[in-house]
Order: C-alpha cells, then sequence, then structure tokens
C-alpha cells in the first residue's frame, strides 16, 4: 500500500481516499482520472505483472507521457524503464504506452483515434528481418514483452540478418542494443557489430526516423 501510494504521488496523483482497516483501499485523481485500489488475492506475484489493469483514452498519448517521465527524472534522477515500478517507451506517432506500478498493475494509455486495424504479431505484408522488426514493434509497445522481443530479434537476425538491407540491421542492431540494457544483457556483441555496418546518410536519417526514441541512440550511431 505504501509503496503505492509513493509511486503515484511521486508522478503528480493526489489521494482522495485513504483505508488500511478493515480493507485496503486507495483512491487517487491526477488530471481528470481516476484510480481506485481494492485488496490484493493471497498469493498474488507482482513481478508476474498479472494483478490488474485499466485503459486509459485520451486525445493523445505524448503528453502524458511527457508527463510522467518528467516526474519520474525529477524524483529519481532518471527514467524507470525496467523492474517494477516501470513507464514504456514512447515512440513518436505510437498510439499507446503503459504504466506499470509496483504491484504489477498495467494502466494503458491509448490514443482515441487509433487505427482498428494494427497488426499483432507483425505484418504478413512484410518478409525476412523486415517482418520481425515488425514483430518487434508490436512485442514492445502493444504486448509490454522486452524479453519475447529481444529472443525474437536474435533469432530472426541468424536467420535473416545476412540477406537483410544494412538499413535493417542497423534497425535491429540499435533495438538489441536496448533491449540488452532493459534485460541487464551484454551490450557489446550488438555494438561492435553495429559499428562494423557501413551505414550511409539515408540509413542513419531512416534509423533516426524511426528509433529516435532510444535514448542512447546517437552515442550508438557515433
Amino acid at each position: 500500500m505504501e509503496q503505492t501510494l509513493a509511486f503515484y504521488e511521486s508522478l503528480g496523483f493526489e489521494v482522495t481516499y485513504k483505508q488500511s482497516r478493515p480493507y485496503v483501499y486507495l483512491a487517487l485523481l491526477w488530471s481528470g482520472i481516476h484510480l481506485h485500489f481494492g485488496p490484493a488475492p493471497k498469493g498474488l506475484d507482482p513481478t508476474r505483472e498479472e494483478s490488474g489493469g485499466c485503459l486509459v483514452m485520451v486525445d493523445a498519448v505524448a503528453p502524458y507521457h511527457a508527463a510522467f517521465v518528467a516526474a519520474m527524472r525529477r524524483v529519481h534522477g532518471k527514467v524507470l524503464s525496467s523492474g517494477l515500478p516501470r513507464i514504456t517507451r514512447y515512440r513518436p506517432g505510437a498510439s499507446r504506452f503503459t504504466l506499470i506500478d509496483p504491484s504489477g498493475n498495467s494502466i494503458i494509455f491509448i490514443q482515441r483515434d487509433e487505427p482498428a486495424e494494427l497488426e499483432y504479431g507483425g505484418s504478413k505484408k512484410l518478409t525476412g528481418l523486415a517482418r520481425a522488426l515488425d514483430n518487434v514493434r508490436i512485442l514492445r509497445e502493444f504486448k509490454n514483452d522486452d524479453l519475447q522481443a529481444f529472443r525474437a530479434l536474435k533469432s530472426a537476425m541468424r536467420r535473416h540478418g545476412a540477406d537483410a538491407p544494412v538499413v535493417e540491421r542497423g534497425l535491429a542492431l540499435c533495438q538489441l542494443i536496448d533491449l540488452a540494457m532493459v534485460l541487464g544483457e551484454p551490450t557489446d556483441p550488438w555494438a561492435a557489430d553495429l559499428r562494423g555496418l557501413e551505414l550511409t546518410a539515408d540509413d542513419r536519417q531512416r534509423i533516426e526516423s524511426e528509433l529516435g526514441h532510444l535514448a542512447g541512440l546517437q552515442e550508438w550511431l557515433a
């Protein structure tokens, strides 16, 4: 209960009701959004992130993500991007992001006009490494599964990397570096391969356009 309160208050939420006995009940408010919490089931493991969740429909998701990121930097000195609690990365143009609290609850912010024809699991119009990259986007932005994204992209690089265009390899290696950092895995193999690519100015522009939301991108490409 105290961890939940501390987390949401650090983001700017106001506590409108707090009760610990005879059972836990919390009510929080921020920017017109009301979050209510009750007692957790016995034996619940927050690390499984199956506690609960809700959808918050908004006109534009970017301002909400920016507000939470700014609050995290102000309180923690960094963006909480791994473990519990955390916030998922936001790619410019994306239509959703997820806030995961210390109890493993997922608060998913979704843009009201999100396209109904979203591809879940990789576009069937794509092949090879390009399809894997699209699948990774879905796994990271919609399913919040960085581990599966990491495994899928490593496998795709082994199968399709040699035949893929250099810019696709660059996109994949940048994603692998970021995923490795989030998951606490070594980044050296992917960084070394990225340094070995001969990227044109157009290649770099495309990578920066698609992955500019990754904090270390400019350093990796340098």
